[in-house]
């Protein structure tokens, strides 16, 4: 004779989760996806001032070169005219400044050399 299935008796493992466990574990997988956003965040603030900095020194290293091949410094009154002497010399492969575009970029024609507000 085979006995009636009682769902009363079965145990814990059989049962699966409650409402209450799988909310839990969403609030917490929320509470990591948070931490993981503030810091890439945080990575790519830092990639970006790394960025603008690298350029800065690019450009001065141009500049120099520029002034090893032709015995001169460029004859530039801005950072734009900078970039078209340096892209005419094939010291840049760029037409303007990349990150460093949103820093304001200035030239000084008195030291000769390049600078931008990197953050």
């Amino acid at each position: 004779m085979r006995s009636r299935i009682d769902f009363k008796d079965k145990n814990l493992v059989e049962r699966g989760f409650t409402l209450i466990e799988l909310l839990i574990v969403i609030v917490i997988l929320g509470i990591l996806a948070a931490v993981v956003v503030f810091a890439v965040n945080g990575i790519t603030n830092k990639g970006e001032s790394s960025s603008c900095q690298i350029e800065v020194r690019t450009v001065n290293t141009a500049v120099q070169s520029y002034y090893a091949q032709n015995n001169t410094w460029p004859a530039a009154t801005d950072s734009a005219s900078l970039f078209t002497a340096l892209n005419t010399a094939n010291l840049l492969q760029q037409n303007k400044a990349g990150a460093t575009a949103s820093y304001s970029p200035t030239y000084n024609t008195t030291t000769h050399l390049f600078s931008a507000s990197c953050p």
